[in-house]
């Protein structure tokens, strides 16, 4: 019998295929209207793309549209989470605006807890008996004063040097006579004199430290002056350090200083008061004074210096005084608890004094005697290296160990790794010469933090990289300081407070 075949547009049936006793194909399980429904799809997607070949700014129009429909649907894009590296974001001004919240709250409660323990410790009177136990004898300030003569001496061998009186081999002796004295004779005057402060013979050595790098640096200088006039064998002009000249026009500029018209007592004290510790025949110079930002620096060297020492009587003497007695029983669980709480007041009082002597202190007197360089620091909080920290965190020093220290060493053949020990070597003598001479004790605990950080060096360089190592930077300065600082006030209580046993007897 054949199939049945109903007459009508919409239920039409197809004849059914069979071929090679295979089942019915996929076109014998479609309906009729499925099949015009594809055979319509194809017409009209033919007659779409004639359009789009006869009319393509309209295809392209029409494709926009269906583009933009499609685009309100969408909500996903591939792109990586914020806190990724690979996201590439960098704006954590909310993070550190909180981070900074919580150290003030944290900080806040430290303090509180203090006052309600000790009550008010903050004497500005007692200040004064820091700096002097005699009234009627101030060897500190005599000290300073007699500094002058260290400079008229180099000033002088100088200008002997520069006419030929004296030879470079006699110049260079009473150089390195004169140096030597600058840091022999303070340190003597120190450990002698008993009514020397530990916090005056500080200043003073200090004082004499800036002088011997500002007196070796000019000494350098001048000799490279001479060396050049040689080479070129030319007579220069003697003038003042900087005179104004007026020119046609009425307005001023800065003649040039010439070797050896440098060598004036002018030139010489500018040096010496100018925040640098690296001569030059010509420093650049500011155009003028200006005295907002000069009372600004004031304002802040004034505040500053008031909240360190009451910040040190307030929180660091209380907090030293009860570590000696972990220290003294070698309790290690408790000594540890004491460093980790010695270590937020020393770190804060650290960066208080940092920007009250490098910022507030240096541009203060820079701006004063319109000295133009004032870059006395750079972004070493970014240390991701302990070398990095120590190239820019004081950058007179670090400029003046670079041009009179580790360069020549350099010149002589000496290898890079061996040049920075040296230089490492030299800042932890002068660390230690600050520290043990005015206490009057020597234990070396400066000179080994500073050594110290040749292996910590290299193992942040070799081994820790971008966040890890600027953290590693940051824990050594926040620790490494208390327990310098900790060692040094216990021997000094132990030579100076604690009664020994005869003593105690005797009582």
């Amino acid at each position: 019998m054949g199939d049945k075949v109903e007459k009508g547009p919409h239920n039409r049936k197809r004849r059914t295929t069979i071929t090679g006793g295979v089942g019915p194909s996929w076109k014998a399980t479609k309906s009729d209207g499925e099949t015009n429904s594809v055979t319509n799809h194809s017409v009209h997607q033919k007659a779409k793309e004639e359009k789009t070949q006869e009319f393509p700014a309209v295809a392209r129009k029409d494709k926009g549209k269906h583009d933009n429909h499609y685009d309100k649907l969408r909500c996903h894009r591939q792109q990586e989470s914020l806190l990724s590296s690979a996201s590439g974001y960098s704006n954590y001004r909310g993070i550190l605006n909180w981070c900074v919240v919580m150290l003030v709250l944290s900080n806040a409660r430290l303090f509180l807890e203090n006052l309600i323990k000790y009550g008010i410790l903050v004497d500005p009177i007692q200040v004064v008996s820091l700096f002097l136990k005699d009234p009627y004898s101030w060897p500190a300030p005599c000290l300073v004063i007699v500094s002058n003569t260290f400079i008229i001496i180099a000033l002088y061998n100088e200008r002997k040097l520069s006419v030929g009186t004296f030879s470079e081999r006699v110049g260079l002796f009473v150089h390195f006579l004169n140096l030597s004295t600058i840091l022999c004779f303070p340190a003597a005057v120190v450990l002698m004199v008993n009514s020397m402060t530990p916090v005056g013979g500080l200043f003073v050595l200090g004082v004499y430290t800036i002088l011997f790098l500002k007196l070796y640096s000019y000494k350098d200088v001048n000799k490279w002056c001479r060396e050049i006039r040689q080479a070129h064998a030319r007579s220069l002009a003697r003038s003042q350090s900087y005179p104004m000249v007026e020119k046609a026009n009425g307005s001023a500029i800065q003649a040039q200083t010439t070797y050896p018209g440098n060598l004036t007592h002018r030139d010489m004290y500018y040096f010496i008061f100018a925040p640098t510790l690296c001569y030059e025949l010509n420093f650049p110079r500011s155009p003028r004074i200006r005295k907002r930002f000069l009372l600004r620096r004031l304002f802040e060297m004034l505040f500053f210096i008031q909240l360190l020492v009451g910040l040190i009587q307030q929180w660091m003497v209380p907090t030293i005084q009860n570590s000696m007695k972990p220290f003294k029983d070698m309790d290690f669980s408790r000594m540890i608890e004491r460093l980790l709480k010695l270590a937020v007041p020393n770190h804060l009082i650290w960066l208080i004094f940092f920007y009250w002597f490098f910022h507030s202190s240096m541009n203060f007197v820079a701006e004063l005697m319109q000295f133009g360089d004032r870059e006395f620091y750079r972004d070493w909080w970014n240390s991701e290296t302990v070398t990095y920290f120590w190239q820019n965190w004081n950058i007179p020093v670090h400029k003046w160990c670079l041009r009179h220290f580790y360069k020549p060493i350099l010149k002589r053949g000496v290898g890079k790794w061996a040049a920075q020990t040296a230089v490492f070597l030299a800042s932890a003598f002068f660390h230690e010469y600050l520290v043990s001479v005015p206490l009057k004790m020597f234990r070396l605990w400066a000179f080994m933090g500073m050594m110290a950080q040749i292996p910590l060096a290299w193992f942040v360089g070799r081994f820790l990289r971008g966040n890890y190592g600027n953290a590693a930077v940051w824990i050594s300065l926040i620790i490494g300081q208390p327990i310098a600082v900790l060692m040094y006030v216990h021997d000094y209580y132990i030579l100076n407070f604690e009664e020994t046993p005869a003593a105690a007897v005797q009582h």
